[in-house]
């Protein structure tokens, strides 16, 4: 026995470590070198061998696929794209269909197979300049309730367009030049070319699948994606002033449409000629003439499921059956600035509802779902109930002064006012951004959606636990934000500055400054997954292309 202060016990000296062959029992010498053994290098070695074939073995690849697929599940691309790397069982599992598939659908993007390759492209039309010409229509945006502001332009031309929430959309510092022609490295991914360059061809094995490659979905929309983040687009314009067979006044108004029976996708245009146009985005040609009802400026537009519904000055609204290309009826219930909002059942529209709270005019309108949104230049903003007229909420003082424009996708609402300011807010969390340093007639805190709090006061974002961040630059239009089209991952805005702004939906933040495009006011915007389209007094239709180079004919805009 040892002294008990040894730290040894019975167990310990009857060790069959303490035994050697042929002798029973142990001693000091003995147990001296199993202490030795325990805590020498030899030991460890020991040990290490013991586990090392342990952490070798692929636990995930032992398990069954549908198990391992599970546990996939819950990684993000960026871990999947890594884990594709560590062995051919892990790239198989990785690039699984399934999983892309519903990462595609946790985005809402969408494979569409083609009918045929349908490349976007245009024609490169000359560019005479331009000299704005006086406005002397009586067209203009509604007055502000009680505006006695100098800064309110007498001849502000149309109302904004409306808006159906209808499904629509790494990165080069390199423009692409027309087919056939030499590329050339943008000095900046921000520079706009005022060479029209019409849009790139493109073509690719994939045009041709009739199987859905979800990883390839996935990959190129996040190209696209990286592509807006950078600014790095090309610019061509569909029309300038005095091309043939085009709109030969100011356009007011325009809208992306789909062909749902056939995927191909066209622009629609507004003007104050009094006509409606379609273009063929593939040629840059003019598809058809919708004209001979509306006596003054078309103002607005809205296409959705073969119908196209367009309001003009003359204080009518004409329902056209774009499968016939006649009109379906005329609407006359208007009669002078609107002050209200009237609804009408499709198919046989018949009156629904009269929607009368504002003060002054109701600019725009947009409907989500069985909800619709009202802005006016009584700086207000009002959600309605589509199916009873109910009002269900009222947001005044939303902007500084009259709002000018509104798009909306439940639950969030995207406006844009003559305060020189865009405003996106969740209507049901009241949570959102605004690119107003301040506002006299709104709270100094407003809460950025995912980002915490932010003072505008200060500019830092604070959330629960979080140090206080900088607020995401943001560089605010110079006039009148005319037109505003909310997106998926970004929100566009035009304004009477001549300018497009892209912005990040969800924080705010500044993400491309398009500018040299126009040399007029911008009327209306428009966007999906690849492009941006704007339109205004100088007579250009603007494509802002930010796929240029990519294949983009099984991605479902």
């Amino acid at each position: 026995m040892f002294p008990a202060d040894e730290g040894y016990t019975d167990d310990d000296l009857n060790s069959p470590l303490n035994e050697k062959p042929g002798v029973s029992g142990g001693g000091n010498l003995l147990v001296a070198r199993s202490v030795r053994e325990r805590e020498g290098p030899s030991s460890l070695a020991v040990l290490q061998a013991r586990i090392a074939p342990l952490l070798k073995v692929d636990i995930v690849g032992l398990l069954p696929p549908e198990i391992a697929l599970h546990v996939f599940a819950y990684l993000p691309y960026q871990c999947l794209l890594t884990c594709a790397l560590v062995s051919k069982r892990w790239r198989t599992l990785a690039d699984d269909q399934s999983l892309w598939k519903n990462l595609c659908l946790s985005r809402k993007w969408e494979w569409r197979v083609p009918s045929r390759p349908f490349p976007l492209g245009s024609d490169s039309f000359p560019e005479p300049e331009f000299a704005p010409e006086a406005d002397t229509d009586d067209e203009g945006m509604g007055d502000e309730e009680d505006s006695s502001d100098d800064e309110m332009q007498a001849d502000d031309s149309g109302f904004a367009s409306m808006v159906v929430d209808i499904p629509t959309p790494s990165s080069s510092s390199t423009v692409q030049s027309p087919v056939g022609g030499p590329s050339r490295s943008a000095r900046s991914s921000r520079t706009c070319h005022s060479t029209p360059s019409g849009f790139q061809l493109q073509s690719s094995a994939a045009a041709h699948h009739l199987k859905p490659d979800f990883k390839l979905l996935h990959q190129t929309h996040i190209r696209l994606r990286n592509r807006f983040t950078a600014g790095s687009y090309t610019l061509s314009n569909l029309q300038t002033r005095g091309a043939p067979n085009s709109h030969s006044n100011t356009i007011y108004c325009l809208q992306l449409y789909t062909y749902p029976e056939t995927g191909k996708q066209v622009l629609f245009t507004g003007s104050k000629d009094r006509t409606i146009r379609e273009w063929d985005l593939s040629t840059g040609s003019v598809i058809r003439v919708l004209e001979g009802v509306h006596e003054s400026s078309v103002l607005s537009i809205c296409v959705h499921r073969g119908v196209l519904a367009s309001a003009s000055s003359d204080h009518r609204v004409v329902v056209w059956d774009l499968s016939k290309n006649e009109p379906i009826t005329v609407i006359r219930d208007h009669e002078d600035s609107v002050l209200t909002v009237r609804t009408y059942r499709f198919p046989d529209l018949t009156r629904q509802h009269v929607l009368s709270a504002h003060r002054a005019a109701v600019n725009a309108v947009a409907i989500s779902n069985n909800l619709i949104v009202s802005v006016s230049g009584d700086r207000s903003l009002r959600l309605w109930d589509a199916e009873t007229g109910a009002l269900l909420r009222t947001f005044e003082n939303h902007h500084r002064r009259g709002i000018a424009s509104v798009d909306f996708r439940h639950p969030f609402v995207l406006s844009g006012s003559s305060d020189k300011h865009i405003r996106l807010l969740d209507v049901t969390t009241l949570q959102g951004w605004s690119t107003s340093p301040s506002a006299d007639k709104q709270p100094p805190v407003v809460a950025e959606m995912g980002r915490g709090i932010v003072c505008e006061a200060c500019g830092n974002s604070t959330g629960p636990g979080e140090s206080s961040q900088p607020l995401p630059r943001r560089r605010a239009h110079e006039d009148l934000v005319r037109s505003v089209a909310l997106g998926s991952e970004f929100v566009v805005s035009g304004s009477y500055d001549f300018t497009v702004k892209v912005w990040d939906r969800q924080t705010g933040a500044l993400v491309a400054d398009l500018a040299g495009g126009h040399t007029g006011r911008i009327f209306c915007v428009g966007s999906d997954y690849t492009k941006i389209v704007s339109c205004g007094e100088d007579q250009r239709i603007c494509i802002w292309d930010f796929s240029h180079g990519v294949d983009t004919s099984f991605i479902r805009l």
